[in-house]
Parts: structure tokens; C-alpha cells; sequence
């Protein structure tokens, strides 16, 4: 089956024809600026434009940074927070045209990871942190999602909230080293081993294929591995998700 994927990020949305049966891109992955202010109407108006570059006319998987619930949006860090109450699904298939399926982003990610990726084959628990302009969060048990974990707004025992001390663009824009960067993304994993005793922990988004950089500032038990689709999970796992439902 050919599903387009679309991963709606903060700062950018990627989109690719995926064959669902090998998780393959078919053709390269398009990236557009996700728009400022990210309201739903302007990311319908852009979804509008990826559907006319791909020249697609059929079902859309999307992943969402948001906890949805039933379908309706929950929450709204990293977009705009006219879309919290919005049956998300329900609405971009309206605009656009094309039957949307959508779930978080961080979800929908990990699902790529277990079905081909890094978490393939894995019994027990498996974490899977997405990390960008936010931290995302996919927390199975042998093989089985559960939803919308949003781990990355729990608070640390220095009194900040994760997202703004470990995300990729908190690096970037604070300037920080590897190493600086690595020992606040350890204090991060580690509360959460605390509290989830995950048996791997795999780290996904771009920034998990310079893993190498900091991975000696990462003192967890459980042992950590890249994503191996890297910043390409969100689009083959929302292509998953519109195929499995």
C-alpha cells in the first residue's frame, strides 16, 4: 500500500510517498517552513500545497505534536492553541479533500521504529525519544503503544521542565557543546528511567545521527541506540498509522 506521511513539526513539516509493506520512501522526502503562527488554518493551507507537490490525491497519515485523544487535540506546545478542542482528522480531511488519519508524532515515529527500525524485534519495554523543537515521547510494552505519554514536559530535579533544557533546539540556539548538551540530555533520560525502567531507549530526530558526539555523557542503565530512520520516522509511521486504520 502507498500512503503520503506527513510529520507536522514546530519548525517544519516532511512529507514522502511511503510503500507501507517495506517502509520505504518512494521519492524524496519535501520539506516546507512549518507557518508562523501555526494556526489551523495555515497548516491546512500548507498541506494544501504538499498534496499539490506530490500530486496526491489519496489517504494521508500525519503525525501531530499534540496528545490526541479520540481524535480531538489535547494539547499545543509547539503549535498554536486555537487547535486544542479541533477533531483534527475530521478537519484536515475536510480541507484538504484527502481521507487524514493522525495521531502524536512522537506516537507515530515510534511505530516506524518497532515495525522496521531500531526497536524491531524487541521484547519489554522501549522507549523512544524524539528530539527537536520539542522532546517527543513513544513508550511501548512488548510491541504495544501506549498513546500520547508526552514525557517531555516532566520536570527535572534541578526544577526545569525538559523541553527547555534538552531539545535539539535548545542546543542550537543557547550555542552549547556536545558535552553540555549531553549531560543535560542525561539527567533527562535518567528521570525517566527512574520512573519507567525502560529495558532500551532509543533517540530519534536528526540530532540521534551524531549519537557518537555525546553519547559518553549518557549514564543510563538501560542501553541507548540511534533511531535508524533517524528524522525520516515521522513520516513512515504516519504513513503506518493511516494504513492500519
Amino acid at each position: 500500500m502507498q500512503v503520503l506521511g506527513i510529520d507536522v513539526g514546530g519548525t517544519g513539516i516532511k512529507s514522502a510517498i511511503v510503500e507501507t509493506a517495506t517502509g520505504e520512501l518512494l521519492g524524496e522526502r519535501h520539506r516546507i517552513a512549518t507557518p508562523r503562527p501555526a494556526t489551523p488554518e495555515a497548516i491546512a493551507e500548507a498541506l494544501d500545497g504538499v498534496l499539490r507537490h506530490h500530486r496526491w490525491e489519496g489517504p494521508v497519515g500525519m503525525g501531530f505534536p499534540a496528545a490526541i485523544q479520540h481524535g480531538v487535540v489535547r494539547t499545543a506546545a509547539n503549535v498554536d492553541k486555537a487547535f486544542i478542542g479541533l477533531p483534527l482528522a475530521d478537519y484536515f480531511s475536510e480541507k484538504t479533500g484527502c481521507r487524514v488519519f493522525a495521531a502524536n508524532d512522537a506516537d507515530v515515529a515510534g511505530m516506524a521504529e518497532m515495525r522496521f527500525g531500531a526497536g524491531k524485534g524487541h521484547s519489554g519495554v522501549v522507549l523512544i525519544v524524539t528530539i527537536g523543537t520539542g522532546l517527543g515521547t513513544a513508550l511501548f510494552s512488548d510491541g504495544h503503544l501506549l498513546p500520547n505519554t508526552e514525557l517531555g514536559h516532566v520536570f527535572l530535579e534541578n526544577g526545569q521542565e525538559a523541553e527547555r533544557q534538552a531539545t535539539e533546539a535548545v542546543r542550537v540556539t543557547q550555542n552549547l557543546s556536545w558535552k553540555d548538551w549531553g549531560e543535560r540530555l542525561d539527567l533527562y533520560l535518567r528521570t525517566l528511567e527512574r520512573l519507567l525502567w525502560p529495558d532500551l531507549i532509543v533517540l530519534g530526530g536528526g540530532v540521534s545521527g551524531k549519537l557518537s558526539e555525546y553519547a559518553p555523557m549518557l549514564t543510563t542503565q538501560a542501553p541507548i541506540v540511534a533511531a535508524s530512520f533517524l528524522n525520516r520516522a515521522g513520516v513512515v509511521g504516519a504513513a503506518l498509522l493511516a494504513e492500519g486504520r
